[in-house]
């Protein structure tokens, strides 16, 4: 079910702007859909949005309001429980991407029925999911694979996007997290889904369409982290990937959450990214690569990406330094528009 801006972006009480990344998220891409925010006493996070009550977005014409901010465990807040029941007793519909569901909270599901509002539980799918079938469908694809967890694989993906529809080309962001479903105003959290249904969710969500139309499809996890590697491994073989864009930041001390557990090097990634992905698409190939540079000089990160796509012959870019038209570019060049 898809989602409906004006956006009003609810930051809580959050303690820092990590807190409230998924409103960040939000403003960062979607700026036209975001009205305001909503902060509670002691907020400590900012998206530099007016800030509104519910009177005044309702006012503002805003139709959704979105809790923006994670706590530890994702729980929904004792305190944000009777903002939720007015929001939806003055027509709002409610999104929200944390592991306890808004239709758990007592109360709220009744109270949207009374009113004909929705409550989005981006995180948790709903609807039937059928298991894959591996048949080649018509248009192109693109899957961000990583070296590890939060490497930049959404923003990458979505870096992409802008920068083929700027220059006229049919391009489509698939979410595949909670984070992007609301940037994107729709998708399949594939966390969340049963392991059978990982690659039939990934065809799902990234259907038949024009022959020269492109999905930018977000990847999650990594084959090489052991917790996450199973939804990485359904993502790939879901996606039927024409190209591969792998992401990585070089210098991270270990996988993430796992202290004492090694990154695998780039040469290993892309060997077994693409043995896993040519089991549905023979034809996969690794185009690019996408490195988060924030840890470097610019001189330290200017050096490092030259020197990795010379190694590789293949464009290797910081979608925030130097932005992704070379990735773009290698793409067009090699499969057309």
């Amino acid at each position: 079910m898809p989602l409906h801006p004006p956006y009003l972006l609810f930051l809580g009480d959050a303690p820092d702007s990590l807190a409230a990344k998924t409103a960040t998220g939000i403003r960062h891409w979607r700026p036209e859909w975001c009205r305001g925010q909503m902060r509670l006493p002691g907020c400590a996070a900012d998206l530099g949005l007016p800030d509104m009550t519910l009177e005044e977005a309702r006012a503002a014409d805003v139709r959704t309001l979105v809790v923006g901010v994670a706590n530890r465990g994702g729980v929904i807040g004792e305190s944000w429980r009777e903002i939720l029941m007015k929001a939806v007793d003055m027509g709002f519909d409610v999104a929200a991407g944390l592991h306890e569901r808004l239709t758990d909270v007592p109360g709220l599901v009744q109270a949207a029925q009374r009113a004909g509002v929705q409550l989005h539980d981006v995180r948790h799918p709903t609807g039937r999911l059928a298991v894959a079938n591996g048949v080649p469908r018509s248009g192109r694809r693109v899957l961000a694979v990583g070296t590890d967890c939060s490497v930049g694989k959404m923003y990458t993906m979505l870096a992409m996007e802008r920068e083929m529809k700027t220059r006229g080309l049919k391009a489509t962001f698939r979410a595949t997290g909670q984070t992007g479903i609301l940037i994107a105003g729709g998708g399949i959290s594939v966390d969340a889904v049963v392991a059978d249904f990982i690659s039939g969710a990934a065809e799902a969500l990234s259907p038949e369409n024009d022959a020269d139309h492109w999905d930018l499809i977000e990847g999650q996890g990594s084959l090489f982290h052991p917790s996450y590697a199973g939804v990485s491994l359904g993502l790939l073989h879901g996606a039927q990937p024409d190209g591969l864009i792998l992401c990585h930041e070089p210098g991270r001390a270990h996988m993430r959450g796992l202290p004492g557990r090694q990154l695998p090097s780039l040469d290993e990634c892309i060997r077994l990214n693409l043995e896993c992905a040519r089991l549905t698409n023979p034809d996969a190939v690794v185009v690019g690569m996408a490195f988060n540079t924030a840890g470097l000089s610019t001189e330290a990160a200017t050096r490092l990406l030259g020197q990795t796509a010379d190694a590789y012959g293949m464009p290797c870019v910081d979608p925030v330094r130097t932005g992704v038209g070379q990735l773009v570019t290698a793409l067009v060049g090699r499969f057309g528009s």
